[in-house]
């Protein structure tokens, strides 16, 4: 057994598992997909002593759970209070594993770092990001264009909410294992490079953000790469077969159980993924001016793990 095989599954051993006329390699990979996956409520909470210095160890045990599961849940043991320091603190993890900051998002700070919290400022008030609305099924950056493709963050809790404020996740690879189980069909729709077009959208700044066409699933340097969302207002599908595919996927998240985690990110925990599939649900709907304490950091990046 090679390296790559003891932490997760070689998708060398199985050349043309995503070849849709290749059931053969696709079968034989989706049984070892499955033996290594870790079922719902059984993803490890990996421990990091120092959120800015993860040991080789600690690097080690982050790397494996990701190699079968597209992501990690870690608990950091000593970080900053300080909010702009636990900001560089998360960058210097992150740029332990090698991760490339991807793009200069209008609402990053110091670092290129995004603050996930209630917001009335200009450029952020009516995204839902930042508000305490529930968030769909989704990964990141599926407005970008294929040179800013999203293909790993991180996100890691500063502040929890006082109510709700979950995250749900679905590795990638499950989602593809679900539906080409049930429409191989559906799965060659969605592979087709002008399935989805994220219209282009005025931002605050005056500026425009092009159109955005291209696949739901497609293969990158051999591994499975997503470009999803489960909005229905301000995207469009390239036909009626192809909207009925993504309908098909939005029903097959819904259901999921044996694979669905759910988390609420305590102080000092986070997420360090391939762009899994992750959805929020609202928090603090009491909150009686519309506010929360509850923030997040996120940092994207265009390197996967």
């Amino acid at each position: 057994m090679n390296e790559n095989t003891k932490n997760g599954v070689d998708l060398s051993q199985y050349p043309g598992a995503f070849d849709m006329e290749n059931g053969t390699a696709y079968a034989a990979w989706r049984r070892s997909k499955l033996a290594v996956a870790p079922r719902a409520g059984a993803a490890p909470v990996l421990r990091v002593g120092n959120l800015s210095q993860p040991t080789d160890t600690e690097k080690k045990a982050i790397l494996a759970q990701i190699g079968e599961s597209n992501f990690a849940i870690y608990q950091a043991e000593r970080f900053s209070e300080d909010e702009d320091e636990v900001g560089a603190e998360l960058r210097r993890f992150t740029d332990a594993f090698g991760l490339r900051i991807a793009e200069a998002h209008r609402s990053a700070g110091n670092n290129g770092v995004v603050a996930l919290k209630v917001s009335m400022a200009e450029h952020q008030r009516g995204f839902i990001p930042y508000s305490r609305k529930a968030m769909n099924w989704h990964t990141d950056g599926y407005y970008n264009s294929e040179a800013d493709t999203i293909r790993a963050f991180v996100l890691h809790c500063v502040r929890q909410a006082d109510i709700g404020g979950q995250s749900q996740i679905i590795d990638n690879e499950i989602a593809y294992i679900r539906l080409r189980d049930a429409s191989p069909e559906a799965v060659a729709l969605l592979m087709d490079p002008a399935a989805m077009t994220i219209p282009e959208s005025p931002e605050a700044d005056g500026t425009v953000r092009p159109v955005s066409i291209g696949p739901v699933f497609f293969i990158e340097d051999g591994k499975l790469i997503m470009r999803y969302t489960a909005r229905t207002r301000s995207i469009s599908w390239k036909d009626e077969a192809t909207q009925k595919a993504a309908a098909l996927l939005q029903k097959l998240l819904e259901s999921e159980r044996d694979y669905l985690h759910t988390l609420t990110l305590q102080p000092g925990q986070g997420i360090l993924n391939n762009n899994t599939l992750h959805n929020r649900t609202a928090f603090d709907p009491n909150a009686e001016t519309g506010a929360s304490e509850r923030m997040l950091y996120r940092v994207r990046f265009n390197n996967r793990l």
